[in-house]
């Protein structure tokens, strides 16, 4: 099959299109033909072999990029028996930038008809990594208000549809960009924030009628600490998904302790198997309807070929997108 794998270098590493052997599944796993994959953040720290060490090709030992894939179930181990050859499936994993990928099947979710093979690639990461923070571990309930900080990115978005999904109210993002806010208005954003120009907590406040926020997604981390923490509403949660913007920051106790806020972290690097098999059918439960209707709609920015992951890269690196990346595969 050909493969997307990741050559070491001295700039942080490089992508490379190149043949290898096909992969075997094992006992409990799906062998699925790639139609199409997305990009994540993760996978520029990858490249730079700042992220688990991810599937490699048999022949060369080098590591074969990509974490999420749809396609279409081509084979299985002989301890599988809840899927059928043909099957059209979604799933996180690791090794996407290939033609064929094995998946364990607890991790699979079968893609609804409606959705396209590069809608279906760009959900996995995105609606379950957001689904996990805004649902499971933030608890939200409808009314309630959300606040997405980097909400143009590809979790960003889904984030945001998945509180409109809820029913929260109202769901407020920031980004740098005034373009950028026009387009997630026209997607749904209830209030839109410019960083760079407007005082996030001072927004949230005069939008909340000064109750304050009772859920942020933060993607950015340290230079958005005491804003955060400033406009988040008694009783309060933020759930820590990314740190685009700095891991190390300082804020006040004494207000943590007197709003009674939760602060959460999150991340899948030190999740279980058995972790990640729950949330991905909390994933399918609670949202599945919602995308096999249209009530729930990725928002892909473009689609490349995979020859182009290298390019397609170097575009999320310069954060000019809304929503996903695809790359179509076969």
């Amino acid at each position: 099959m050909q493969a997307m794998v990741i050559v070491p270098s001295t700039d942080g590493g490089t992508l490379e299109l190149r043949q290898v052997p096909d992969p075997v599944p094992g006992p409990d796993e799906l062998l699925v033909r790639v139609k199409a994959t997305a990009l994540n953040r993760a996978d520029l720290a990858q490249r730079r072999g700042a992220y688990p060490a991810p599937v490699k090709a048999a022949d060369s030992g080098l590591a074969i990029a990509g974490l999420e894939a749809a396609g279409e179930v081509v084979g299985m181990g002989s301890e599988v028996s809840d899927f059928h050859i043909g099957d059209r499936v979604m799933a996180m994993c690791a090794g996407a930038y290939a033609e064929l990928v094995t998946v364990q099947h607890r991790l699979a979710v079968r893609v609804p008809e409606r959705l396209s093979w590069e809608e279906a690639g760009a959900i996995p990461v995105a609606y379950m990594t957001e689904h996990d923070a805004l649902i499971t571990n933030a608890r939200l309930q409808a009314g309630e208000s959300v606040l997405i900080n980097a909400a143009s990115s590809g979790v960003g978005v889904a984030a945001m549809q998945i509180a409109k999904f809820w029913g929260a109210k109202p769901v407020m993002g920031s980004s740098g960009v005034p373009a950028k806010l026009v387009a997630l208005a026209e997607l749904g954003l209830d209030v839109g924030i410019n960083y760079r120009t407007d005082n996030i907590a001072d927004t949230v406040l005069a939008a909340t009628d000064g109750k304050g926020v009772d859920v942020i997604i933060d993607h950015v981390g340290a230079p958005y600490m005491a804003d955060n923490l400033r406009c988040m509403a008694v009783r309060g949660r933020l759930v820590s998904v990314g740190r685009l913007g700095g891991g190390k920051g300082e804020f006040d106790l004494d207000v943590l302790a007197l709003k009674r806020l939760q602060w959460i972290g999150v991340t899948f690097r030190t999740r279980t198997l058995d972790e990640r098999i729950a949330i991905a059918q909390r994933f399918a439960t609670d949202l599945l309807p919602g995308l096999a209707d249209g009530r729930l709609k990725p928002h892909i920015d473009r689609v490349l070929p995979l020859r182009e992951a290298a390019a397609a890269q170097t575009y999320l690196a310069s954060n000019a997108q809304i929503g996903k990346i695809v790359l179509t595969v076969s």
